[in-house]
């Protein structure tokens, strides 16, 4: 896997955090007397947390506001992330590596800006990258634009051809790989159902950060 420059997804990537992301939108709805739909998990996790409020209020007709619905999905997050968020095995190994080697790095994340560098850094790994660069800031998410990774790119005066984008959700590989990116899929159980499309589209694929060096060279 020759690479000059690594982009990475942080929620399911780099952090084992997407189950916060799949519960937060049911949890809260339930504590209303609201019973959520099968699939708001799966429909939550590919937006931002304010286009995630944003749903919530609309398809649910909830009183509050869009701000209102934001805090409260907000707040339990940025708990999570303050206090909980833990890398996935073998990361922080595969980040000193590549920083031995040279190798600059930035992270492409639908998670808030500030909710991201909180998360990053109580799990010791925020130094590692030269930049972040969110959802929320593009104005487009990962399902529908690779603008998140054209951006990371530039910031890293890279280009498609030396740059690896690691990511574990299926939407967010389709778009990059559409877009001539080189992908290295990560496997998280958030996404099991779709491993054997991932699989397929993917140019490198692990089941875990420890596989990686296990089976790969990274020069």
């Amino acid at each position: 896997m020759r690479l000059q420059s690594a982009i990475f997804d942080m929620d399911g990537t780099l952090l084992d955090s997407m189950h916060i992301w799949r519960d937060i939108g049911p949890r809260m709805l339930r504590a209303r007397g609201i019973q959520p739909a099968p699939d708001l998990g799966e429909r939550l996790k590919v937006m931002t947390a304010r286009q995630g409020a944003a749903y919530c209020k609309e398809t649910y007709l909830l009183p509050d506001t869009v701000d209102e619905v934001y805090a409260q999905i907000e707040a339990q997050v940025k708990g999570f992330y303050e206090n909980e968020a833990e890398v996935k095995p073998g990361v922080k190994n595969l980040l000193s590596l590549l920083k031995m080697e040279g190798v600059w790095m930035y992270v492409a994340t639908a998670t808030d800006r500030h909710l991201a560098e909180s998360a990053l850094r109580h799990a010791g790994i925020r130094d590692y990258f030269r930049g972040i660069v969110t959802s929320a800031e593009t104005g487009v998410g990962k399902d529908a634009s690779p603008e998140i990774y054209e951006r990371a790119m530039r910031r890293l005066q890279s280009n498609k051809k030396d740059t690896v984008i690691f990511e574990d959700a299926l939407h967010a590989i389709r778009t990059a790989k559409a877009a001539g990116f080189r992908v290295a899929a990560v496997y998280d159980p958030s996404a099991e159902e779709d491993q054997e499309e991932i699989r397929s589209l993917a140019d490198y694929y692990f089941r875990s950060f420890e596989e990686l060096f296990e089976t790969e060279t990274l020069n």
